[in-house]
């Protein structure tokens, strides 16, 4: 078991190893004092650990009160908030209540602005059980839903009181899931981390359950260090966006139901740095390997929009400051910036 703690304006802990679902309960009893918790998950995920989790809260003095909803980017939106909220209320939660979330980035995402604006703030519990939950979305505490507009256009911070990584959980992904959060896990040795582009290199999608502890310590630990520098992401913590400007952009053109936001991000990672190397931004042969790489995990797509064609949607972006906009480009493996262009530029750049 590993424990990495983050000191953003909430101090906690990531505890990541074996076990922790089943024994989350005595986890959880450390952190807050509430008594009662608001276990919100999907109707896969549901179906799998609420009973084992529900339990083991139980077993802590915790009233539980279980909030499910239909698996899928698309129910990240106002109208299962709105549920949630109406759940909140119908089974009269205080301020001083939590709420846990079970699964994906989806659930946590929801779950946390829930927990960031229902009276105004209640406690929040990451239980994270996607690849892409555990080594990104449920540390660092962005959570957003979507609107027709554009992906996570509305949120808010919201930092977690704990996130327990139970890795047993990745055992019971699909393949597509895996290879989903492998998506995440390249962003962050592409924008920090040779040493782990190395790992990577070194593994394919098979094989990297030898090293996943490894790996998901490594993007905690790169994350971890990247919030506790800039946590409302004004400067540095753009970087971890690499790759989502296009990836986000490549989802709404999918309806946020075509192409995971994994296999998105892939796309966007390769999007930008191939217009980089026509630039002379980065280093020649980056996109080589890059997609090397990409194609090791299974993320090498194809999708019907060019950059060009994807650069309307770009300006809603959340990096976007009146007339420009930041583009995160990485130099090399493991060396990335934020690049202000106007919007004109950027146009010009997607061409």
């Amino acid at each position: 078991m590993e424990i990495i703690t983050v000191n953003a304006s909430q101090k906690y802990d990531v505890i990541i190893g074996t076990g922790l679902l089943e024994n989350c309960g005595e986890y959880v009893k450390k952190v807050t004092k509430a008594e009662k918790i608001a276990l919100i998950s999907d109707d896969n995920v549901s179906g799998i650990y609420s009973e084992r989790v529900t339990a083991s809260l139980k077993q802590e003095g915790f009233e539980v009160c279980l909030f499910t909803f239909p698996h899928g980017e698309a129910s990240k939106c106002s109208d299962t908030l709105n549920r949630i909220y109406g759940f909140l209320a119908e089974n009269h939660f205080t301020r001083t209540d939590c709420i846990a979330a079970l699964g994906g980035g989806v659930t946590g995402d929801m779950a946390g602005y829930a927990s960031a604006t229902y009276l105004r703030g209640m406690d929040f519990i990451q239980l994270p059980t996607s690849l892409l939950a555990q080594v990104d979305s449920s540390v660092g505490g962005k959570t957003a839903i979507d609107i027709p507009e554009g992906k996570n256009l509305v949120g808010a911070f919201k930092q977690p009181k704990l996130v327990l990584c139970d890795t047993n959980a990745l055992r019971t992904l699909p393949r597509d899931f895996l290879i989903d959060g492998m998506g995440e896990v390249v962003k962050y040795a592409m924008i920090k981390s040779a040493p782990l582009f190395d790992i990577l290199s070194a593994n394919d999608i098979d094989s990297i359950w030898n090293v996943m502890d490894e790996v998901i310590a490594k993007c905690v630990s790169i994350k971890r260090d990247v919030v506790e520098a800039d946590e409302f992401d004004k400067g540095e913590r753009m970087l971890l966006n690499f790759g989502h400007t296009l990836g986000h952009s490549i989802e709404q053109y999918y309806n946020y139901t075509g192409i995971s936001h994994g296999r998105a991000v892939a796309k966007g990672m390769e999007m930008v740095t191939e217009l980089s190397e026509k630039r002379k931004l980065c280093r020649n042969g980056l996109t080589d390997d890059l997609m090397t790489l990409l194609k090791k995990y299974c993320l090498d797509i194809t999708v019907e929009p060019k950059a060009s064609q994807l650069g309307n949607a770009c300006l809603n972006d959340k990096k976007r400051e009146g007339g420009s906009i930041n583009i995160i480009i990485c130099s090399d493996i493991g060396k990335s910036s934020a690049v202000k262009m106007t919007v004109g530029d950027f146009a010009n750049f997607l061409e």
